[in-house]
């Protein structure tokens, strides 16, 4: 699964001046009874945002067909992800948030309906589930992340019952909202744990939507606790959106406790428990608990030697996406090494400057487009407010709009882009590698293009 926390920014009405196109029907397969390896110019490893706007791109500006662009993705479904924040706080429907992974799959590639299960660089192939091997000249790889729900014990046998839900799945989000409607009284814990996950503000997105309905909808937000227990040291990694999301939880009388890692739900005796940042193990009742679970690099991923030995994502330059070993191996998104926010804003401002590199190095000449670690997530923090956080590597603040907002404060314009212009911009542009974070629709341009 993949997930992102925006689309991307910048005029939102300018993405309506962009024609759009309809969605393929099909695309070519290799399918699973085929016995023999076989060899593409181009394999990416990934059909979501990341890889198909990544080959939708590449098929553009490669020629089509001749390109010869293959997609190793097993799923029959793609998710629009972000959207279940939306459906699990009861603004969003969930039949919204997918489509068949047909009808978003580009027409020109080769789909390869097959899960990969190991990569071999030297060999230059990857490894298939049926056990086949595609082999490759170029590789990208844009596998996504693990969502883990057996890191936390005791989470899988009482997910979806007993109050406990998570909006890190299809199965689970609507399941999140039944939750938050049928809750009257008690304590509710929203958890985010101490490793990175996609879209790092999900977490407590959740939670200020739960926490807005019961104010103002249900009318019973004076006999409900809301707490925010993470794992981390902060409400957010940039410090100037986490002193506006401090401010906010004050105000509204919402509770926090800092480096708490959810490690173990007892669903029938609502007892979750924690272990704090000094090794000790702390147990919390509660009547209502959201979970967000430990990811991670997929285990086949992390195994391989593409990987960076010690976070198991695979190791790429931070500025040019190029593999720090093997110089025809690119990779981007959620399952990349990248030191910033694993969102798909992060993927629309990637994805042109990995094109422009890979090509380059298809025609022999050195990668030299550069990322900056542009990422975005727009944090709901109620009906109709949003906070834009914006910011790059180190975690400076790269903001599209300063001069018309203060970005750190809830405004209404940003709410409207988070729940109309990203998911329309998501199904048809960004998958199409025609949406390009804060440029809108206008592709960026690198030096010397090939």
């Amino acid at each position: 699964t993949r997930w992102h926390s925006a689309v991307g920014l910048g005029a939102a009405a300018s993405i309506f001046t962009a024609s759009g196109w309809a969605l393929p029907a099909s695309a070519k397969s290799a399918n699973a009874d085929e016995s023999r390896d076989v060899k593409h110019k181009i394999v990416i490893i990934g059909g979501g945002a990341a890889g198909l706007g990544t080959a939708s791109m590449l098929l553009r500006k490669g020629g089509g067909k001749t390109a010869d662009v293959a997609i190793i993705e097993p799923a029959d479904h793609h998710y629009y992800q972000p959207y279940w924040t939306l459906v699990g706080g009861g603004k969003g429907k969930l039949e919204d948030s997918r489509r068949s992974m047909a009808s978003v799959m580009p027409k020109e590639a080769t789909w390869i309906k097959q899960g990969a299960t190991a990569v071999d660089p030297d060999a230059q192939a990857v490894v298939l589930a049926d056990g086949r091997r595609v082999h490759y000249e170029y590789l990208v790889v844009a596998a996504g992340i693990k969502v883990d729900m057996s890191s936390v014990k005791g989470l899988e046998a009482t997910l979806g019952k007993n109050g406990v839900s998570t909006i890190y799945d299809y199965n689970y989000a609507g399941k999140a909202w039944d939750d938050i409607m049928a809750f009257k009284k008690g304590t509710a814990l929203f958890t985010m744990p101490k490793t990175g996950v996609k879209c790092g503000g999900a977490p407590q997105k959740i939670m200020w939507l739960a926490e807005d309905y019961w104010r103002h909808e249900a009318k019973v937000r004076p006999d409900v606790e809301v707490e925010f227990v993470t794992g981390t040291g902060s409400m957010f990694g940039v410090p100037k959106y986490s002193n506006a999301l401090e401010k906010i939880r004050d105000k509204r009388g919402v509770l926090s406790t800092f480096k708490h890692d959810l490690v173990e739900v007892d669903g029938e005796r609502k007892i979750a428990t924690f272990e704090t940042g000094e090794g000790a193990r702390v147990q919390r009742p509660f009547d209502l608990l959201h979970v967000v679970p430990k990811m991670g690099p997929y285990p086949w991923l992390a195994q391989s030697k593409i990987a960076d030995p010690q976070t198991g994502y695979v190791s790429v330059d931070k500025e040019t996406l190029q593999h720090t070993r093997f110089p025809n191996v690119f990779a981007l998104g959620d399952c990349s090494n990248l030191p910033t926010s694993k969102t798909a804003a992060a993927i629309t401002a990637q994805t042109p400057i990995l094109v422009h590199n890979l090509r380059r190095v298809m025609a022999g000449k050195p990668a030299n487009a550069k990322y900056d670690g542009y990422t975005c997530c727009p944090i709901v923090t109620g009906r109709g407010k949003l906070i834009l956080a914006e910011f790059k590597y180190g975690g400076e603040t790269k903001e599209t709009m300063p001069w018309l907002f203060d970005q750190a404060k809830e405004h209404a314009p940003f709410y409207f882009m988070k729940t109309i212009v990203f998911p329309w911009a998501y199904w048809n542009l960004m998958l199409r590698g025609r949406w390009f974070g804060t440029n809108t629709v206008f592709e960026p341009s690198f030096p010397d293009p090939v």
